[in-house]
């Protein structure tokens, strides 16, 4: 096992370890850094403590184990305050660290503030793909679900197939420039995820979420939905491009140059939660 332990550790870059083997690189947005600080340091508080206890159970197992000779039985019942006192309050400070650190990290991600906001897009997720509105520009673009009639009978060959294709949907970034995500569904619950980012948020029928973020690393990144929201999930995916602000403007102009003006709104949901208690039949009256 000691052996196995070193080549595995061994294979690893300082900068995996230095991240917490995150899938990101450093700063790949406003936020990421903060994100990697916070679970690289819980880990290292979690490992810590495991040896900790891991030395405290083996020491008491070889320190306190029966001996040949010995057949008595041990005090069966036996108060000692100050360790009782140790072992709870010792757990509360610890768990009490963690949410301060956890609180403040997330309360930096999850607020809002409208007046640094550079970009607007809002997000459909729907059965199998994305819609995107560029709000500020009046445009929009959408991907197209995979043709389920034209899926391989193998599962990974027919996600490669559908992942090189043009159907996969393509949101655009200008890097440096703060976005608000405002996200909706149009039918079930789905996730939007970008796994470079660290972060991910949910969008869910009626309801509205929202975060910011500033992309601060141009590149090419990839999306997918975190949210198992039907038998073909796992084809929900985007690409995510990081451009600098002049190929954003170009691409706006391409799209509304393709006629792809206005907005994707409500009117494209479909309504899957009917009162009428016969959700199957409403369901597929609807489409």
């Amino acid at each position: 096992m000691a052996a196995a332990a070193i080549a595995l550790i061994s294979s690893c870059s300082p900068e995996a370890v230095g991240r917490g083997w995150m899938p990101t690189g450093e700063n790949t947005t406003d936020e990421t850094d903060a994100i990697v600080r916070l679970w690289t340091g819980s880990w290292l508080a979690a490992l810590i403590i495991g040896v900790l206890v891991w030395g405290l159970i083996i020491w008491c197992v070889i320190v306190y184990r029966k001996r040949k000779d010995d057949h008595q039985l041990p005090v069966q019942l036996r108060y000692h305050l100050p360790l009782e006192l140790l072992y709870t309050f010792i757990p509360i400070i610890m768990v009490g660290v963690l949410f301060f650190y956890t609180v403040r990290t997330q309360d930096s991600i999850t607020e809002i503030d409208r007046d640094e906001t550079d970009l607007n897009i809002q997000v459909y997720g729907r059965q199998w793909s994305w819609d995107f509105n560029y709000l500020d520009y009046q445009v929009w673009d959408t991907g197209q679900p995979a043709d389920l009639n034209d899926i391989s009978s193998d599962p990974d060959e027919g996600l490669a197939d559908y992942w090189s294709q043009d159907q996969v949907p393509t949101l655009v970034l200008p890097v440096g420039q703060t976005v608000e995500f405002t996200l909706n569904s149009r039918d079930v619950m789905h996730s939007f995820w970008i796994p470079a980012f660290l972060y991910k948020l949910d969008t869910i029928p009626g309801r509205t979420n929202a975060f910011q973020v500033t992309p601060q690393v141009e590149g090419t990144y990839y999306g997918r939905c975190a949210e198992l929201c039907g038998e073909y999930h796992a084809y929900m995916l985007f690409n995510v491009e990081v451009v600098s602000q002049a190929e954003f403007e170009q691409h706006m102009a391409d799209l509304a140059a393709a006629g792809q003006t206005g907005e994707l709104g409500e009117d494209y949901n479909r309504d899957v939660a009917p009162e009428n208690p016969q959700f199957g039949e409403e369901e597929d009256q609807n489409g």
